[in-house]
C-alpha cells in the first residue's frame, strides 16, 4: 500500500513523548558549595519532571535536609520555580552534613525517602556530594531491610521503593570536575573574576602599579588558569604545574621585562592552592613582598574570595544548567535497575551521560598525582581542554629571545572583516603572538578587505597587541566590503609585501571573502597561499561552526537586559514585553537568549509561523495571566518574517491583550555587539587563533617549494569551526553546499534542538526529539591524536 512505510529518519528518532513519569517522583537537592546557575537546573528538573507527568519534590537544605525531613521535602509547582532562573546561588538551599556521612543519618534519609515515594533522585553538587549520592544508591536494598526490620516501613512500601535511581549534575564553580568541560557555576565565577581584573588594569595603569589576586581554587587551578588567559596576566600560579624552583628570579626578570617595554602595570594570578615544587603554599603576600623586595614595584594584593559565588549566572551557565536540567530527567526516566549512576555533562557542546563513579575516580587520580608530584599527569588528567589552554597561555605570555626563534622567512596577514564582535581583539592578539613565537613575520591589515586593496597593511609586533585581550569591537577596524570587485589590488598588495598566508577573522563576509580569493586563484597566483577563517559574528551563523567569537557576549548582553526588563514587570504586573534582537536571518541569538532569559516564546525565520501560532502565543500568555506568574517575555528575531513585524506582534499582542494584560516593546540593536568581551570570547577568540595560526606554520612548511609558497588545494582554504565536540578544519569550497546564501545562514543548526527545551520550559507542549541522548558513555583516557580533536 503507497504511504504504509515510514521514513527511515523516523526510525533514528527517539521522542520524549513516549518516555512517561507517570506513577514516579522525582526529588531534586543541592549539596556542598553553592553556585550560580543551580537554581536554573533545579527550575528545569521540576518542570520538566512535570512536564512528563511525574511529580517532583524540592529537598531543602541539601542532605541535612533529607536527613531531617518533616518540612525540608516539599512537592514543587511549575509557578514555585518562577523567577529563579537569574537568581545566584540556590534557592532550596545547600548545607555541608555530618549526618549523611554516618550509617544512622543515611537511615533517616531513606526512611523520609520512602515516606514520599521518591526513588528517583537528582543530586546538583561537587564530587563529594555526587560520591555520597552513589554510596547511598548501593546501600538503598540493605537500608530498607533494616527499615523493615524495625517497623518502620511495611513490606510493600519496601517491595514499591525497591530501587533508588540517582543522576547527578556538576554544580561547582572550580571546575574541578573530570569528565565535563565546563562545570554549572565556572563560567560566572569567571565573569566576577574578569569584571575585578578589567577595574583593577584601569587604576594599576593609572598609578603603575602591580597586582597580586587570588582567586578560588583550592585542589584546581581553573579559574585562576582561564582568567588569566582571558586578561593577558604576566604570571600564574596554579596547584597543577607549580612553577620551576628558580620561579623567583624568573619571575621578577619577566615583570622588570614588561615595565621596560613601556607596560604600565602587571597582573599576577594565583589560585589559593597555589604550591611550589615542594609542596609549600605561594601566598599572595609571599609574592607581594618578593616583587617589593626584589624590584620596588609598588604592589598591591586582591582576594576576591566569596565575590566569585556571588551574582546572576551568567547566559551559558543559565543554559548549561537548563540543557542539563532536563537532560537529568531523560535519564532518570530511562534508567533501569542496572545502570550505573550517572552524571550529565557538556563535553564540547553536546550533553552527555557518564558514569558518576569513573569521573569521581578520575578525579581523585589528579589529587592523586598531584600529591605524588606527578604534575604533567595532573594537567593531563584534567582533560584536553585544561591541557590546552595552559599551552596557550604559555605560548602567549612568554616572549621568545629573537636568536630563539625558528628561522623563518614567512610573511603573514591578520584582518578582521564583517561587522565588530567582541573578542575580536584577542584572536588578533593570539594570532599574532603565536605567529611570531613560529618566526613568522606579521602584518596588520586596517579595515578588512577594503583597507588590504588600499595598502592599509603594517607590520604588527608583539607588544604592540598587549592589553587587547579584554578590548570590545575590533582595534584592527573592520568593514563589510568584500574582495571581489578589488582582486587585482588585492593581489598586488600581496605581491607587494610578499603575503605567504592569511588568517581572517570574521563573519560571513570573511567567509564568503575567501570563498571569493580562493575561486579567483587560477586568475591570479598571489592567492596560492594558505588561508584559514575564524568564526567572529554576534549573529553565529557560519556555516561549519556550532559557535561564533562574539555571540557570548552578545547572548549576555541579551540576557541582563531582559532581567532588567521582567525585574521592571514585577512591579506592574500583567505585563508583556515584546523584544527585538539581531542576527539577520539567523535565530540563534533570540533562541538561545529566550532559554537563557526564561522567555514564553521566540519568533525567528527558521521555524515559520502564521497569524494562528499569534493567536495560539496569546491565548498561551491570557492563560498564564491568571497564575502568580503576571508577566510575559517574547523575543523576535529581526528578520524572522517581513509581515510579522515587531510592530504588528507588538500592536497585535496589545489588541488581543486587551483587559488581561498590556505590552510594552524594546528593539536591542546594537548594543548586543558592543562591551567587553566576555571570559568565554577571551578564551575561545584566544584558543581558536592560536589553533589556526600552528596550521597556518604547518601548511606554509608543506607547500613550501623552489622557494616559493604555493598552495591551491582546496584544504589550503580552511575555516576552523567548532562542530559538537570538536575544533575542526573545514575547506571553504565543502561547506558550500551546507550555506543558504540568500540568506546567510547554514542550512542545518544544531541549536534548533534546542527550541523544544525552550518551549517546554515554557509551558508549551512540543516535539521532543531526544536521539542524541541516552547513549552512557565513559570517561576517555586515550588521548586524541595531534590535530584530531580539540575541546576549548
Amino acid at each position: 500500500m503507497v504511504g504504509m512505510a515510514a521514513p527511515k529518519r523516523q526510525d533514528t528518532r527517539k521522542f520524549v513523548e513516549n518516555l512517561s513519569g507517570e506513577g514516579k517522583s522525582i526529588a531534586v537537592l543541592t549539596s556542598g558549595g553553592d553556585a550560580q546557575g543551580m537554581n536554573g537546573a533545579v527550575r528545569a528538573v521540576v518542570r520538566m519532571g512535570i512536564y512528563v507527568g511525574a511529580k517532583v519534590y524540592f529537598i531543602h537544605e541539601g542532605y541535612q535536609g533529607m536527613v531531617d525531613g518533616g518540612s525540608n521535602i516539599k512537592e514543587a509547582t511549575w509557578e514555585s520555580v518562577s523567577s529563579m532562573l537569574q537568581v545566584g546561588g540556590t534557592v532550596i538551599g545547600s548545607a555541608r552534613c555530618k549526618d549523611f556521612r554516618i550509617h544512622e543519618g543515611r537511615l533517616k534519609a531513606a526512611h523520609n525517602l520512602v515516606q514520599h515515594g521518591i526513588t528517583n533522585l537528582c543530586v546538583i553538587g561537587g564530587d563529594g556530594s555526587l560520591t555520597g549520592a552513589n554510596l547511598f544508591r548501593e546501600e538503598w536494598s540493605g537500608l530498607l531491610e533494616e527499615l523493615l526490620q524495625q517497623g518502620l516501613i511495611d513490606k510493600e512500601a519496601a517491595q514499591r521503593n525497591s530501587q533508588l535511581h540517582i543522576v547527578g549534575m556538576v554544580g561547582s564553580i572550580d571546575n574541578d570536575f573530570c569528565g565535563t568541560d565546563m562545570t554549572i557555576g565556572t563560567d560566572s565565577a569567571l565573569h566576577r573574576i574578569i569584571e575585578v581584573v578589567d577595574a583593577i588594569m584601569t587604576t594599576a595603569q593609572s598609578h603603575q602599579r602591580t597586582f597580586v589576586l587570588e582567586v578560588m581554587g583550592r585542589h584546581c587551578g581553573y579559574l585562576a588558569l582561564i582568567s588569566a588567559l582571558a586578561c593577558g596576566a604576566d604570571w600564574v600560579f596554579i596547584p597543577e604545574m607549580p612553577p620551576e624552583d628558580d620561579w623567583e628570579e624568573r619571575m621578577c626578570q619577566k615583570l622588570s621585562e614588561n615595565r621596560a617595554e613601556k607596560k604600565r602595570l602587571n597582573i599576577i594570578i594565583a589560585a589559593e592552592g597555589a604550591i611550589d615544587r615542594h609542596n609549600k603554599a605561594i601566598t599572595p603576600d609571599y609574592i607581594k613582598d618578593l616583587v617589593v623586595r626584589c624590584l620596588g614595584y609598588d604592589t598591591r594584593v586582591t582576594i576576591l574570595g566569596h565575590v566569585q559565588r556571588g551574582g546572576t549566572p551568567s547566559a551559558f551557565d543559565r543554559i548549561l544548567a537548563s540543557r542539563m536540567g532536563v537532560e537529568a530527567v531523560l535519564a532518570l526516566l530511562e534508567t533501569s535497575d542496572d545502570t550505573p549512576a550517572c552524571v550529565v555533562s557538556l563535553v564540547g557542546n553536546q550533553a552527555v551521560r557518564l558514569p558518576l563513579m569513573e569521573c569521581v575516580q578520575m578525579t581523585q587520580e589528579v589529587q592523586k598525582a598531584m600529591d605524588e608530584k606527578k604534575f604533567e599527569e595532573a594537567v593531563t588528567l584534567r582533560g584536553r581542554s585544561f591541557e590546552n589552554s595552559l599551552t596557550t597561555y604559555r605560548l602567549l605570555s612568554n616572549r621568545k629571545a629573537d636568536s630563539e626563534l625558528p628561522n623563518s622567512s614567512f610573511n603573514v596577514a591578520v584582518m578582521n572583516v564583517g561587522a565588530p564582535a567582541a573578542g575580536m581583539n584577542a584572536a588578533i592578539r593570539s594570532a599574532v603572538r603565536v605567529g611570531i613565537s613560529e618566526g613568522h613575520k606579521m602584518f596588520a591589515v586596517n579595515d578588512g578587505f577594503e583597507g588590504f586593496y588600499k595598502g592599509q597593511i603594517k607590520e604588527i609586533k608583539w607588544g604592540d597587541v598587549g592589553g587587547w585581550t579584554g578590548q570590545g569591537g575590533s582595534l584592527l577596524g573592520t568593514k563589510r566590503t568584500l574582495p571581489g570587485k578589488h582582486l587585482e589590488k588585492i593581489a598586488e598588495q600581496m605581491r607587494i609585501h610578499n603575503i605567504n598566508a592569511l588568517l581572517v577573522v570574521g563573519g560571513f563576509e570573511a567567509y564568503l571573502g575567501i570563498l571569493e580569493l580562493s575561486a579567483a586563484r587560477d586568475r591570479h597566483v598571489e592567492f596560492c597561499v594558505p588561508m584559514v577563517m575564524v568564526p567572529a559574528t554576534v549573529s553565529n551563523n557560519v556555516p561549519g561552526s556550532d559557535l561564533s567569537i562574539g555571540s557570548d557576549t552578545a547572548l549576555n548582553a541579551i540576557t541582563e537586559t531582559c532581567d532588567r526588563i521582567k525585574q521592571s514587570a514585577s512591579g506592574t504586573k500583567r505585563r508583556v514585553f515584546i523584544i527585538e534582537t539581531m542576527g539577520g536571518y539567523c535565530g540563534y541569538l533570540a533562541t538561545v537568549g529566550g532559554l537563557a532569559a526564561g522567555a514564553d516564546n521566540v519568533y525567528i525565520y527558521e521555524e515559520p509561523f502564521d497569524i494562528r501560532d499569534l493567536q495560539a502565543n496569546v491565548e498561551h500568555l491570557t492563560q498564564k495571566m491568571k497564575t502568580s506568574i503576571q508577566r510575559g517575555l517574547v523575543l523576535r528575531n529581526e528578520n524572522c518574517n517581513e509581515n510579522f513585524t515587531t510592530d504588528f506582534i507588538y500592536q497585535l499582542y496589545s489588541e488581543e491583550g486587551q483587559g488581561v494584560f498590556d505590552c510594552r516593546k524594546n528593539v536591542l540593536g546594537h548594543m548586543q555587539q558592543g562591551g567587553s568581551p566576555s571570559p568565554f570570547d577571551r578564551n575561545f577568540g584566544t584558543k581558536i587563533a592560536a589553533k589556526a595560526m600552528q596550521w597556518i606554520t604547518r601548511k606554509l612548511k608543506d607547500s613550501y617549494k623552489g622557494g616559493k609558497v604555493f598552495a591551491n588545494s582546496d584544504e589550503s582554504a580552511c575555516l576552523l569551526g567548532m562542530r559538537r565536540r570538536a575544533l575542526d578544519f573545514q575547506p571553504v569550497s565543502q561547506l558550500r553546499d551546507e550555506t543558504d546564501f540568500v540568506h546567510r545562514i547554514p542550512k542545518e543548526q544544531w541549536w534548533l534542538k534546542l527550541r523544544p527545551v525552550m518551549k517546554i520550559l515554557a509551558k508549551y507542549k512540543t516535539d521532543y526529539d531526544m536521539s542524541d541522548s541516552g547513549q552512557l558513555e565513559h570517561v576517555r583516557r586515550i588521548r586524541p591524536k595531534d590535530g584530531d580533536v580539540t575541546t576549548i
